[in-house]
């Protein structure tokens, strides 16, 4: 068991949570106790997830997408003010962390989907947001789009615009499709993230780079499942990773 407080401080120093302008705010969302001894980790927390908390008895909820984001209505009322409410009736605290949890080294989304594709990888330029690798073993479009569906059990939209053979990668998760242009600047064969818009087929096909679109829930599952089970193995909490199935 750790006092909440202590559990966020930890995460905060961790993810260095204070180095990122976010959409929202990183760390304590929703105090709701005081104590955590058994955490349950997911991607959003929508209802469904909050109430398979309940159903665990979850003392805190960690998650990548939480709530209070920019532009949104303040008022805690209609989706959110249910969330929220239940959140307090049943004593269970929300911490969400955002880009943070998609930078960092070794916890982080981008770096456990490299890991998941068998891939080594790197922040680009500077950018812990953007990840990339120059390949020893290229591959075929076909090869990387199969290694996709494998690791995360969906087969993503391959816009098939760059060569014949793979050679310099780059990645980032979530709904990052707009980097493909940056990436493109740094002349990679292919980009992987999870979301596509109308205008990223047409990029894609003027820079002449292969796009994958894996699905933005599942490039990003994986993250809160490290940090949730490195949080378990430090403070000897419980911990248990619940998947609400998205097909976005």
């Amino acid at each position: 068991m750790i006092d909440l407080r202590r559990l966020e401080a930890y995460c905060n120093q961790l993810l260095d949570a204070a180095a990122f302008t976010d959409y929202c705010p990183n760390g304590l969302q929703v105090e709701a106790g005081k104590q955590v001894r058994r955490l349950v980790t997911g991607v959003t927390a929508s209802r469904a997830l909050i109430e398979a908390a309940i159903e665990t008895e979850a003392d805190a909820l960690l998650v990548h997408h939480g709530y209070f984001w920019k532009g949104e209505p303040a008022a805690l009322r209609g989706v959110k003010g249910a969330r929220v409410g239940l959140l307090f009736r049943n004593g269970i605290s929300l911490v969400a962390y955002h880009l943070p949890l998609d930078a960092h080294p070794e916890l982080g989304n981008n770096a456990q989907l490299g890991r998941r594709l068998g891939i080594v990888g790197a922040p680009l330029a500077e950018d812990p947001l953007l990840w990339g690798t120059e390949l020893s073993d290229p591959l075929s479009p076909g090869q990387l789009g199969k290694r996709i569906t494998e690791a995360l059990g969906r087969t993503p939209l391959h816009i098939d615009a760059g060569p014949p053979r793979i050679h310099r990668l780059a990645w980032c998760t979530g709904a990052a499709q707009s980097m493909i242009e940056r990436a493109a600047e740094l002349e990679v064969d292919a980009f992987v993230t999870g979301e596509v818009s109308e205008p990223t087929v047409h990029l894609a096909r003027e820079h002449r780079v292969h796009f994958f679109g894996a699905g933005h829930h599942a490039t990003e599952r994986y993250g809160v499942q490290a940090l949730g089970e490195h949080l378990a193995e430090r403070f000897e909490l419980e911990h248990r990773f619940i998947e609400v199935p998205n097909p976005v």
